[in-house]
């Protein structure tokens, strides 16, 4: 896949009218009170929406929220979002009642350089997740530019995200542009040593990246739950810890090509046990493979915290992605942290690949040590794995 892509900076908006593809899916209070718990994702669409309007365009964005599937929903509007990004950008934002709509094309065609009008939640039309090229074309016609920003939604090829690239000149905004450098440069061209953590609970959910990154990666460092598929395709014991029978034959394929192509594949060493899964669960340090029945794994142990610590202590590019343990009770977290505490201590670029990592660095307050925090967990998934991003792909070479 090209990285190389076109950037807002690089086609003239002036008195043009932008279609802007944000994503602004951002979690609301449960309450139903139109009450926005989190509004880091509308932040982080603040730099290209600003440079658009300091560039004298007028900006017509717009995002999906949750899975109305192609109904409307009124607690999924993105009316609480205008609201907010009005805040943020102190200036009224113009909300349209539909996306392709009268009501859309009328305030879309009245659209002054300098204004922003925001659509209404992009699945509430049927056809945004089919990408159908009716809703594609409608959407565009109400602009002349598409840039896309989402990239959270880049490996979905719908209707906002690719479709209207058939329509429109297509150039990538700031955010994206910064995980096709981070993330695609350290793919294509990394700093060497590349050092890859894996963790989270299934081998089944990383296989195309341990597979892609065997290919590039110097070491490979493999945690969470999936060890124990690794540990019990040895011939380990591994009592009740989370287990995927089926992909057994496969991690020991994995050993072997990482031996084969001399790719350090790092499992753990030893790992802390459970007698159930729960916070005030008794615990106890065994040796890996060494898990007794009635026991589960929920953390990698000291000896292996150790071990990781020293594989990345001389990298040059390390990319994390997924937990080491159940970091969420406090008595498993100890091997994340140590994980997030070597990255913020080491000189190499740090990529943490969104979802359950990209938490837990925030969560422990490492998040301003790292290069990069993705922001699309499923994106950077499928991008580590060398997958084609239909949003990507559809964007104009630079």
């Amino acid at each position: 896949m090209n990285y190389n892509k076109k950037t807002v900076k690089d086609i003239d908006v002036k008195g043009k009218k932008v279609l802007l593809r944000c994503d602004f899916n951002v979690p609301m209070a449960k309450d139903g009170s139109g009450v926005i718990t989190d509004d880091k994702r509308i932040r982080a669409a603040l730099p290209t929406i600003q440079y658009l309007l300091d560039q004298g365009a007028a900006v017509i964005a717009c995002s999906h929220m949750g899975k109305p599937k192609g109904e409307v929903r009124p607690e999924l509007s993105l009316k609480p979002v205008a609201v907010r990004l009005g805040e943020l950008l102190d200036k009224d934002i113009i909300m349209a009642a539909d996306v392709v709509g009268e009501d859309a094309q009328a305030k879309a065609a009245a659209l002054q350089p300098g204004q922003v009008l925001l659509l209404e939640n992009t699945r509430f039309e049927k056809g945004e997740t089919k990408n159908d090229p009716e809703l594609a074309k409608a959407m565009a016609s109400m602009a002349e530019v598409y840039v896309s920003d989402a990239f959270g939604a880049v490996h979905r090829g719908h209707a906002s995200t690719a479709g209207v690239a058939d329509y429109l000149p297509a150039v990538s905004g700031f955010l994206i542009q910064k995980e096709l450098d981070f993330i695609g440069g350290a793919l294509a061209n990394p700093k060497r040593p590349l050092v890859a953590i894996l963790g989270g609970s299934k081998v089944s959910s990383k296989i195309g990246v341990i597979n892609n990154l065997l290919e590039i990666a110097d070491t490979i460092i493999i945690g969470g739950g999936m060890a124990y598929t690794f540990s019990a395709a040895q011939g380990g014991a591994v009592g009740d810890s989370l287990l995927e029978e089926d992909w057994k034959d496969y991690s020991l394929e994995m050993l072997q090509k990482a031996k084969d192509k001399g790719v350090k594949l790092l499992l753990p060493v030893d790992t802390v046990i459970a007698d159930k899964f729960a916070p005030d669960a008794e615990s106890k340090v065994v040796k890996a493979g060494g898990i007794p029945d009635g026991w589960q794994g929920l953390d990698i142990g000291p000896e292996t915290i150790k071990l990781y610590r020293d594989a990345v202590k001389d990298a040059g590019t390390v990319i994390w992605n997924g937990p080491m343990g159940v970091f969420e009770f406090e008595k498993f977290a100890a091997g994340t942290k140590a994980v997030a505490e070597a990255l913020s201590e080491t000189s190499a670029i740090t990529i943490i690949g969104g979802g359950d990592s990209a938490a837990a660095v925030q969560q422990l307050g490492y998040a301003d040590k790292m290069t990069h925090i993705s922001t699309g967990g499923g994106a950077s998934l499928e991008f580590m794995e060398g997958k084609e991003l239909p949003g990507v792909a559809c964007l104009l070479d630079a």
